[in-house]
Formats: C-alpha cells, structure tokens, sequence
C-alpha cells in the first residue's frame, strides 16, 4: 500500500523528525499533538481545558487535511503528566465527539515535549 504524508498549515510545526500524520490505504495515523498555536508558535498553557481544547483543534486541523472528521477516529492516546487533571481533560475531549466514542489509553507521564501538560494522538479510518 501506498504511505501519503498528511500536513496541515493549521497545525503547528513539528517540533522533530515526523509528520502530523501518514495515511496508509484508509488509515491515518497522527503524530501526537500538544497545545501549540500554529500561528503564533506559542504553548497554550493557561489552564488544562484550554490547553486541551487547542490539542483537539489541532488534531481537527489533520482530520480535516486528511478529509476526515472525529467522527473517523477509532482510537486515540492520552499523555498527560497528571492524572488529577483528567476529568477536565475528559470534559474537553468529549466535546469533539457526538457518540460511538473511539477506543482509548490515558497515560501519566513524568515530562512531555514543551513542557505540556497533555499530549494526544489518533489513529482515524474513512
């Protein structure tokens, strides 16, 4: 099968060596993203749900380039670096889908890219 490299101008630039994500036959599998703001560079660090809230917007923003919504999304990875947070965590996320919620793993971390305090990717099927 064919490997396409997704990249999306409203996602952040990767910070290392990889893609925001790379779609194999219907597949898409993103690299994880944290709260920065593709535009101004800057870490969205004001509090956990609105960090979180830039986190799935930036996801949003590899769905869409790859012509998928959250509504393709069958499994997904929390980091997070404490697990005190994740009821507003799981508040937020929640919110960007309607029903049939995907599989999932939440993970406390000891430190994350950026010194963010979560870190999500997905793994989406069209």
């Amino acid at each position: 099968m064919e490997k396409k490299i997704v990249t999306s101008k409203n996602a952040p630039e990767p910070i290392g060596p990889y893609s925001h994500g790379v779609m194999i036959g219907n597949t898409l599998y993103t690299s994880g993203q944290v709260a920065k703001d593709a535009v101004t560079g800057e870490m969205i660090q004001t509090d956990i749900k609105a960090e979180t809230k830039k986190v799935m917007e930036n996801l949003q923003a590899i769905l869409t380039e790859a012509g998928m919504d959250f509504s393709h999304v069958v499994k997904t990875t929390i980091y997070c670096t404490d697990l005190g947070n994740f009821a507003a965590i799981n508040e937020v996320y929640g919110s960007f889908f309607s029903a049939n919620f995907p599989a999932r793993e939440t993970v406390q971390v000891v430190k994350l890219p950026l010194n963010a305090n979560v870190e999500i990717s997905v793994v989406a099927v069209k």
